[in-house]
């Protein structure tokens, strides 16, 4: 691992501070949202883990994920830049029978969490990487969930309504809320935090049996 890549995170970590700092309105539910995701990270939790470099196989979009931002995103990608390939990236899903490949095309690494390098219990934040022409299959988790799209433009569906949101857009999934993404022509790169007293049980499928949450493990790390 080179010796900047801790460094270079916190960077990141402060560049994502002020986006999230410079979204207007600051009063709606995003906006409050946003408020109490910046009040967790302060101070910022221990780092407790280490980086190197990812080979998962959703890290070949990545080239094309940073050329499709856009003016309001530009400095957010510039300080993922130089770390997104030392990042943790995993699928933590089981198999999803009805799509196979999925763990093959969608990847993400949280940077603070239960089980990140910057140990959490009461706030993640991560990246979230898919590749272009998928399907994020509709999921649920029991965290609030904040998404800033930094990369790419695609069909958000909450509550099956679909969007096509660009990048520099918030969505706020509440906890429980049924959401799905598809891609299209481009990869989707996106900033995601998860608040609320439960951010160890992981996302399932919709088509999972209810009840049938995933709690994270070491294996994760």
């Amino acid at each position: 691992m080179p010796a900047d890549i801790p460094s270079g995170v916190l960077s990141l970590i402060a560049a994502i501070k002020t986006a999230f700092l410079q979204r207007k309105p600051a009063d709606d539910a995003a906006g409050r949202e946003i408020k109490k995701v910046l009040s967790l990270l302060e101070p910022l939790p221990p780092l407790t883990g280490g980086f190197q470099e990812s080979n998962h196989a959703a890290t070949r979009c990545i080239e094309a994920a940073l050329r499709a931002g856009n003016e309001s995103t530009s400095a957010l990608l510039d300080a993922i830049a130089p770390v997104i390939r030392f990042l943790p990236w995993r699928y933590n899903y089981p198999p999803c029978h009805d799509i196979p490949g999925l763990e093959l095309n969608i990847a993400f690494a949280e940077i603070i969490g239960p089980e990140a390098p910057f140990r959490s219990d009461s706030v993640c934040l991560g990246l979230t990487l898919i590749g272009p022409s998928t399907l994020y299959p509709a999921h649920r988790h029991p965290a609030v969930e904040l998404y800033l799209v930094a990369a790419g433009t695609a069909t958000w569906t909450l509550d099956g309504e679909p969007r096509n949101h660009p990048p520099g857009t918030y969505i706020l999934h509440p906890s429980q809320a049924v959401h799905a993404m598809r891609t299209h022509a481009e990869p989707l790169l996106a900033i995601y935090c998860w608040t609320g007293p439960d951010v160890r049980t992981l996302s399932v499928y919709t088509q999972s049996v209810p009840g049938d949450e995933t709690q994270r493990t070491n294996s994760l790390s």
